[in-house]
């Protein structure tokens, strides 16, 4: 960023830590250091919104902590704005959340999908049963939150579904799907999210022709563009693929393509949510809660995990993106008292407290935020300790002083403090 040569004055609030003055505005959340310099440089919020081309409901969502600033570059461009550098604004969130043991799996992962081309030329080809089986084997480890594992092993089921389905497209194609399906989940869990759209663009590819495989793969490609900060072209892409699987009669109709459907309506929402749009939000959950009605819970048709329940978990996440934070929590507490809370795979529940504990911060409640993220890492490790996402909830949970002492020492132990 280019310098102004302009130095600010340090606000006044200071305290020591280890040997060291601190600035008090260092333990504010970004959107709180951009409300704090926004009042030092005496802008409106108007005038900061007309400055960065953005609406004034978008500052006031930065600065409520509704929305994140996940971007570097829109980070630059405020701290330009403020006339201060973006480390002021950055703080400690400009610690990385990022596990870098998981460098080297994904680096590996990622130059075997930059060779798919070429993957088929030489080699075996395994048996389908023996690369279905692997295939299983991948989505259960990543069911169970084991991350790390399913990386590990996606390189080599890419290449062994890559050889198959070049051999034989029509066995073939099914299980290439899948690969490609949880590779880009494992990825997008780890925050790797321009491999985990290639690994979605390919899938979406090598589905087409087939209905309810590209309806499959287009759930984890709503996924992606929901993560990769595209959600209102996310809304579109799977509301049409929703729409295109939607059997004619609901009643009548495949309870799996009637997940599917349902399971993208979900996704569309979220997205929709992400955007700020509370009414589209609202009426795609309606939609898909009518589906969850016929379909039930218990069931986990093309690996989503669909039902009622995780209608109920969705609209938590949606009323959390939104910034309603007690709708969001009244939510959680009607879902996690289901019989369907306990059928859904320890992935699905964990992802879900780490939302839930999201809803507890924004209220101010930090014990409880504290104890869902407890229950989180209870619940799936991996979730907690992997995911870049989670692991920023569980930093602003330890920098609040009211957070228990099992958060700060959770924050320790993975590094996040």
């Amino acid at each position: 960023m280019r310098r102004t040569g302009y130095r600010p004055r340090r606000p006044r609030g200071r305290y020591r830590s280890g040997g060291g003055v601190v600035d008090s505005t260092e333990l504010l959340p970004i959107g709180r250091r951009v409300a704090y310099w926004r009042g030092r440089r005496r802008l409106s919020q108007q005038v900061l919104a007309d400055r960065l081309g953005k609406s004034k409901s978008w500052v006031d969502k930065v600065e409520r902590g509704v929305r994140s600033l996940d971007r570097v570059s829109t980070i630059e461009d405020i701290a330009s704005v403020l006339r201060i550098d973006a480390a002021v604004l950055l703080g400690r969130d400009s610690r990385p959340a990022v596990v870098p043991e998981q460098a080297v799996s994904v680096e590996l992962v990622g130059a075997v999908l930059s060779a798919y081309d070429t993957a088929s030329a030489n080699g075996a080809v395994l048996p389908v049963d023996q690369v279905a089986a692997s295939v299983q084997h991948a989505w259960t480890a990543f069911q169970h939150a084991r991350y790390p594992q399913v990386v590990t092993c996606v390189p080599g089921l890419l290449t062994a579904a890559q050889r198959v389905h070049a051999e034989d497209p029509v066995s073939g194609r099914p299980l290439l799907v899948e690969v490609y399906r949880v590779t880009a989940a494992a990825l997008l869990k780890l925050g790797v999210v321009d491999l985990a759209w290639l690994a979605a663009d390919r899938a979406m590819s090598v589905a087409a022709g087939d209905r309810v495989r590209v309806a499959a793969a287009a759930v984890q490609l709503g996924q992606v563009l929901r993560a990769a900060g595209r959600s209102q072209p996310a809304v579109s892409v799977l509301r049409k693929a929703a729409y295109r699987i939607a059997p004619p009669d609901l009643d009548g109709g495949p309870a799996s393509e009637v997940s599917l459907c349902g399971t993208l309506l979900v996704q569309a929402a979220l997205s929709a949510a992400g955007c700020g749009d509370d009414r589209a939000a609202a009426g795609l959950l309606g939609e898909a809660a009518e589906m969850a009605a016929r379909v039930g819970d218990g069931h986990d048709r093309h690996r989503t995990g669909f039902g009622p329940t995780a209608v109920d978990l969705a609209r938590v996440t949606a009323a959390v993106n939104l910034g309603h934070a007690d709708d969001a929590i009244v939510w959680h507490e009607k879902a996690i008292g289901r019989d369907g809370w306990r059928w859904l795979v320890a992935e699905h529940r964990a992802a879900h407290l780490v939302d839930a504990a999201r809803a507890y911060l924004l209220a101010g409640d930090p014990v409880n935020a504290g104890r869902l993220l407890a229950d989180a890492e209870q619940t799936a490790p991996a979730e907690i300790r992997h995911r870049p996402a989670a692991r920023e909830v569980v930093a602003q949970v330890a920098r609040d002083r009211r957070a228990p002492a099992t958060v700060t020492q959770l924050a320790t132990s993975i590094g996040v403090t």
